[in-house]
């Protein structure tokens, strides 16, 4: 083809090379989607497994009196039957007990949990009817699990084998209510420990002396905690007056004056029949241990402990939550340690999370490092450094994709982008490696060498479209996969497409850019006569 003659490209790939091969944009277009990427992975949020939608809901009926047969047959079978109405529940739960129904609703995975959690509270607000009467009003608690499996988890013990049980309760409740406050934390929770509990021993020999019953005592203490008389009036000057009583016990001899009765015209105390102490939970007997590695390396002997657990908001950066927990935990170090306190973290979700992206960008660095080592000795050294740099701006443009349709960064999502490394090159393989036919042919030496570039690439662009086009369509079946592999694996069909279409549009537009700068025509002889 003549210089008189300008190729007129047939294909968008042509007309792609075309429109950036002398354009004063391409190089800033090629820096603008290398920032883009690289902001893209440092802003997204980054999590160790992607999140999944699991739906589910507990509804909890309490029927006091009721044995577990009655429960079962007056209430937990009328609102399985109904439950099962539901679209979208796949499994359904119970557990009939003395005085309690408890009913579990599973969806399939994948089911909007929104959606799901209206469904079964509406069912059983219609169906209010069916429960009998007695039954208190149902408690329908939603499956959250974003919420229900904590990212953060940190154990506190104390230094001190004489410190109090409740005190370490006491100190762990005042650092979680300032955790909770911090921004995407969604839920904190304590779990261990014993509360602050004012603890009634009766003597019931004195009990039975006095001829009282424990209810009587039960009826008396309840009066104390809950009942708080207020007196609300006015005066002439229409000013309002209100006396009232805290509504707390700050000491054991409240309760130990509390009268129960009376016995031949004189009152009968509390402290007459039974022992009053503040104390602790005793009734709990739920407990946590730990034992820590010294520097000997071997273990401390088994302690109690007081768990705090932190969870995150769904598609939020476990990173940054893990380490703003780290960072509130640190203010408190000196002042915990000072009463006996100590703590470790022994789940960091957040930490794993960025170990496991880490290592994986490492892998992806070095693949794209073997793949250019590998083209030096196949097409050359100038070659390679064109297709390399395709890479890089195929990644940045997937990950900003994913960034902007609310994907997150973790290790299905990387090794997406691992499993189309071998594909992504493809496109600006066959670019280049035409190109490079091209130019060492006798025939280079009279055509313009932007005329060469376009023709080239104008060649290999249909049929390139075509192969690109067969192994999207090899994606497209994962991405109807359903239940936990679905939502499990599905970053990789929603990535390896995008992808593979930006690997296209990079190849056509920058190859042609760096080969006309970067490759030089070789000097063929003129053949002897």
């Amino acid at each position: 083809m003549s210089d008189n003659k300008p190729y007129v490209p047939t294909d968008y790939a042509g007309r792609l090379a075309k429109t950036f091969i002398r354009s004063p944009l391409t190089p800033l277009l090629g820096i603008f989607l290398l920032i883009l990427g690289y902001l893209s992975l440092q802003i997204m949020p980054r999590e160790e497994n992607p999140q999944m939608v699991v739906s589910g809901s507990t509804v909890i009926v309490a029927l006091p009196g009721a044995n577990a047969k009655e429960v079962e047959k007056i209430i937990v079978q009328p609102l399985e039957r109904k439950l099962k109405e539901v679209k979208g529940i796949e499994h359904i739960y119970s557990m009939a007990m003395d005085n309690v129904a408890v009913v579990n609703a599973a969806f399939f995975i994948g089911e909007e949990k929104e959606d799901s959690n209206l469904k079964v509270y509406d069912k059983v607000l219609q169906n209010m009817d069916i429960l009998p009467k007695g039954a208190m009003q149902p408690i329908i608690k939603p499956l959250d699990i974003d919420v229900d499996i904590p990212i953060v988890s940190v154990a506190f013990y104390a230094n001190k084998k004489d410190m109090p049980a409740s005190e370490l309760y006491d100190k762990v409740k005042a650092i979680q209510h300032h955790i909770n406050g911090l921004d995407n934390v969604a839920v904190t929770d304590v779990k261990g420990g014993h509360k602050h509990q004012f603890n009634i021993k009766v003597d019931l020999f004195k009990l039975s002396g006095y001829n009282l019953s424990m209810g009587q005592i039960l009826k008396a203490v309840q009066a104390l905690s809950y009942s708080v008389p207020t007196i609300k009036n006015e005066t002439k000057d229409n000013e309002i007056v209100m006396l009232g009583i805290k509504n707390a016990i700050d000491k054991a001899e409240d309760i130990g004056n509390i009268i129960v009765s009376s016995y031949m015209g004189s009152p009968i105390y509390l402290k007459q029949v039974a022992e009053v102490t503040k104390s602790y939970d005793i009734q709990n007997f739920k407990s946590a241990q730990i034992s820590l590695r010294n520097k000997d390396g071997k273990f401390t002997p088994l302690q109690e402990q007081v768990t705090l657990t932190v969870s995150k908001l769904q598609g939020t950066n476990a990173v940054l939550i893990s380490d703003a927990v780290k960072e509130e935990l640190e203010k408190y170090k000196e002042e915990i340690n000072k009463v006996g306190i100590s703590y470790v973290i022994t789940r960091n979700d957040g930490h794993r999370a960025d170990e496991a992206v880490n290592e994986l960008v490492y892998h992806l660095v070095l693949s794209i490092v073997i793949i250019a080592i590998l083209l030096v000795f196949v097409l050359g050294w100038r070659e390679s450094l064109i297709v390399t740099f395709t890479v890089p701006a195929i990644l940045a443009v997937t990950l900003f994709v994913a960034y902007i349709t609310g994907q997150t960064v973790n290790r299905i999502t990387l090794f997406a982008f691992l499993l189309s490394l071998g594909l992504l090159v493809d496109a600006a393989i066959i670019v280049i490696e035409n190109i490079h036919r091209h130019f060492h042919s006798k025939e280079a030496q009279t055509m313009n060498t932007d005329e060469l570039m376009i023709m080239a690439t104008d060649e290999v662009g249909p049929p390139t479209n075509i192969a690109t086009l067969a192994i999207i369509l090899t994606m497209v079946p994962m991405a109807f996969v359903g239940q936990m592999m679905g939502q499990f694996m599905k970053p990789i069909p929603a990535n390896v497409p995008v992808a593979l279409v930006a690997s296209l549009f990079i190849a056509y537009i920058f190859t042609p850019y760096l080969a006309t700068r970067l490759l030089k025509k070789p000097h063929h002889k003129e053949e002897e006569h």
